[in-house]
């Protein structure tokens, strides 16, 4: 039996989250976070990175069973804090332009049992404390990227009725499919798949819709595009021109909605693990971009946290699309993991707006941001509301209506 990855793929995986996914420069401080069941590919990371030129290859590794065993006995206050240091050394970071690469594989039902209220002040806490250095990523002053690793937990919740060696096994083996480390040249690949990318946000920038609207079961929802707003997708460029991918896999195009532009009600197509719990078969109903009822078949309390996180978590930050036909999609697989499920989904996110989604979005204050529809929030949170059964359609400027979308793919 082939047992996957292969030394070979490994190690262009690290090359890949090296040279594409946050494309390191030479004298560039590098900061790795990741499981510490993901040590063996962080060791391929930094020899990569040190290769590539690297100043200082930082590691921060993260546990989730020590997580679970402070959530269960740790003090209520201890929720509310965040280390100090650990803050300052992640802005600081950020403001002498070091690249981030996180190895995000969290187990999906490792927080189930734990007194959601308990999770959302430890999330608060963090993004409030972190929230500085977030805005760097999320302005691309910083190359950053998120890739997986096939950890025994989430591989059992991917594939249940699997052994555990199985089970990681086939999720390998998806990750490979999906971050195309299989192919004899990886960077090679990466390039003209973002060219194909790039063609899509060329396409949707030139169109300049004024309005999506979108069709499907559960799902009738109308979203405003704010004058000025960009479409995204794949490789983008920070702001010391270095080219970096912040998804590995991606599919994706996406841009803004304005922030009090969103009528109507959608329904979520896939589960969404939100820190370690799981919240699937849910709706929102927005009235002028704002929340007003939701409804969850599993996950309500953890979703009302959520919601309730601050002000804006209650409004939209992203719309993206992905072809229901995609590969990821077409493993039929859910993942429990946003990284590939959004990837295989048509999205939308809660919660704070990427400020390069507007032209000239980085050089404005919060105040010129809002008055541009940009929306503010601790949190952006994406969940999964593509299908077959999916339907988009763009208003164009003059209020002529055009084919997006059809039964979850691409119209045109």
């Amino acid at each position: 039996m082939k047992m996957y990855p292969t030394k070979q793929q490994l190690d262009n995986y690290a090359e890949l989250a090296v040279k594409v996914g946050v494309n390191v420069q030479p004298g560039q401080t590098v900061v790795v976070m990741a499981p510490v069941t993901a040590a063996d590919l962080v060791r391929l990371i930094t020899l990569h990175a040190y290769k590539a030129g690297a100043h200082n290859v930082y590691v921060e590794y993260n546990d989730d069973q020590l997580s679970k065993i402070k959530y269960h006995h740790a003090p209520e206050e201890v929720f509310s804090e965040y280390p100090e240091w650990r803050a300052k050394a992640m802005e600081e970071y950020a403001e002498k332009g070091a690249a981030f690469i996180q190895i995000y594989s969290p187990d999906p039902d490792l927080l189930n049992s734990v007194e959601p209220a308990r999770i959302a002040t430890a999330a608060k806490t963090a993004a409030t404390a972190l929230n500085k250095y977030r805005s760097y990523l999320m302005a691309h002053h910083n190359a950053w990227t998120l890739i997986s690793y096939a950890t025994p937990e989430w591989a059992s919740k991917v594939f249940p009725d699997e052994s555990s060696e199985s089970a990681q096994q086939k999720l390998w083996e998806r990750i490979i499919d999906a971050t195309r480390i299989d192919h004899d040249n990886p960077v090679d690949s990466w390039g003209k798949h973002n060219a194909k990318l790039s063609e899509m946000v060329t396409f949707l920038n030139d169109k300049r819709y004024k309005q999506l609207q979108y069709e499907a079961p559960g799902t009738s929802l109308t979203i405003e595009l704010p004058e000025g707003h960009v479409w995204l997708g794949g490789a983008k460029e920070n702001s010391r021109g270095v080219w970096f991918n912040p998804n590995i896999p991606t599919e994706e195009v996406y841009t803004l909605p304005s922030k009090n532009g969103v009528n109507g009600t959608v329904r979520s197509t896939k589960p969404l693990n939100n820190n370690g719990v799981i919240i699937d078969g849910f709706s929102l109903t927005f009235k002028d971009g704002k929340v007003v009822d939701f409804s969850a078949e599993q996950g309500a309390e953890a979703l009302q946290k959520l919601l309730d996180t601050d002000e804006g978590a209650r409004y939209l930050g992203e719309v993206a699309l992905v072809p229901h036909d995609s590969p990821i999609s077409n493993s039929n697989v859910i993942f429990y993991n946003t990284l590939f499920d959004e990837n295989a989904s048509c999205h939308l996110a809660l919660g704070q707006a990427y400020p390069v989604t507007i032209e000239g979005g980085t050089d404005m204050g919060e105040q010129e941001l809002a008055k541009h529809g940009v929306n503010k929030s601790l949190i952006h949170v994406d969940f999964m509301i593509g299908a077959a059964e999916l339907s988009i359609d763009g208003i164009t400027q003059d209020g002529r209506k055009e084919a997006i979308f059809r039964n979850g793919n691409w119209a045109f």
